[in-house]
Parts: C-alpha cells; sequence; structure tokens
C-alpha cells in the first residue's frame, strides 16, 4: 500500500477549521495558511479554540481518526485538551468530569482529568490574541482532559456543566499524534509508517 502523509497544524484562536468562508464574522479560514485543496480536516475544531488541527489528504487516515474503524475497537482514539478554567477545582468535580456528565444531548463517556500547574503543562505557551477575560477575584486553573468521544463544544460544556467555565481551550493530542514544540500558526508534515498504520487500526 502506498505511504500517505498527514499535516499537525497548530491552529491560532479566530481560524475556522474549513477552506470556505460561509460564515458571517471575521474569523480567518485554512486557505490562509494552505493551498493544497485536496487536503480535508480529520476533526474539527472550533474557532475560539486552539491547537492541534490535523489535516490529510488519504480518506482512509481521516475516517480512522474521526470514526476509529472495528480493527482498532477497545483500543482507546482519545483527545487531550489543556483546559484553562476559571475557579479552583474541587475533587467532587474532578470525579464527575471522570465519571462523565449529563449533557443535553446525553451523557459524556468517562474521562480522564488532571489538575495541573502551568509549570506541569507539556508545553510552553503563546500569546493568545486577544488574551483571555480576566476576574482579578477569581483565580483561574489548569486541567488536562482526555475524552473519547466528539459531542459539539463538548470540553466547554462539561466544565461549564461542573461549575468550571472554560477561558482557554488548547487541544494537545488526537489520536496518538501530539501538538509537540510545533509553533502557533505552523504545521510539521508526516509521513506516515507502518506503526502510524497500526496505530490508526489501517490494516497496511
Amino acid at each position: 500500500m502506498p505511504t500517505s502523509s498527514l499535516i499537525l497544524f497548530n491552529k491560532p484562536y479566530g481560524v475556522q477549521s474549513q477552506f470556505r468562508d460561509d460564515s458571517n464574522n471575521d474569523h480567518a479560514t485554512l486557505s490562509q495558511y494552505f493551498t493544497d485543496k485536496s487536503l480535508r480536516v480529520a476533526g474539527r475544531l472550533d474557532a475560539t479554540s486552539e491547537g492541534l488541527l490535523i489535516l490529510t489528504d488519504d480518506g482512509r487516515v481521516n475516517k480512522a481518526i474521526t470514526h476509529p474503524p472495528k480493527a482498532n475497537a477497545g483500543r482507546k482514539q482519545g483527545k487531550t485538551y489543556l483546559v484553562q478554567v476559571e475557579g479552583i477545582p474541587t475533587a467532587d468535580q474532578l470525579n464527575q468530569l471522570k465519571r462523565g456528565v449529563t449533557l443535553k444531548d446525553g451523557k459524556t463517556l468517562p474521562a480522564e482529568v488532571k489538575h495541573v500547574s502551568e509549570d506541569e503543562l507539556p508545553m510552553a505557551l503563546w500569546q493568545r490574541h486577544p488574551p483571555i477575560r480576566e476576574r482579578k477575584s477569581v483565580p483561574d486553573s489548569w486541567l488536562m482532559l482526555t475524552i473519547y468521544e466528539g459531542k459539539n463544544r463538548q470540553v466547554r460544556r462539561m466544565t461549564a456543566h461542573v461549575g468550571l467555565p472554560c477561558l482557554r481551550l488548547i487541544r494537545w493530542s488526537v489520536a496518538g499524534f501530539e501538538l509537540g514544540d510545533i509553533a502557533v500558526g505552523e504545521f510539521v508534515r508526516i509521513h506516515l509508517t507502518s506503526e502510524h498504520y497500526q496505530q490508526l487500526g489501517i490494516s497496511y
């Protein structure tokens, strides 16, 4: 089977996860960063969220990331987010997120979550434009949250549900691919190996 490649892009705040601008806002699109029209997004990221966005021109790879195949049954194809929230999480709030919370469109699957300091984040943060809103009277904190499904705006709704409004959301990893030290607005291309295909549950 011929090998394919995928792109790991550090999507800036305010950029839509699409090439065509069909909205009535001032958000930029991916066409300002990529000219290859064959690329497709494998797992969207809200315009107001930042971090790892995967693009590929291989339909098999796209499907394996967005809809893990039966060959991957039982394997965890999680998405990990760095979430800056308003407030300091309690043990009860963290346990609610771990067990799953009931949203309007159903209960979320159990998640992995831990409260971390900014120094414990897996990467150095960049300055966001515009900066987050801050209230001097209310502290903020960081969570590392891994989910195994993709409900609309799920992470923001989960943290809000337990009383921790989201201030900033950065996706760190998807299906085992990590953002690493890719600068905001930059990307790297990965040529997939047999190990990558196995990781994605694709027959090689």
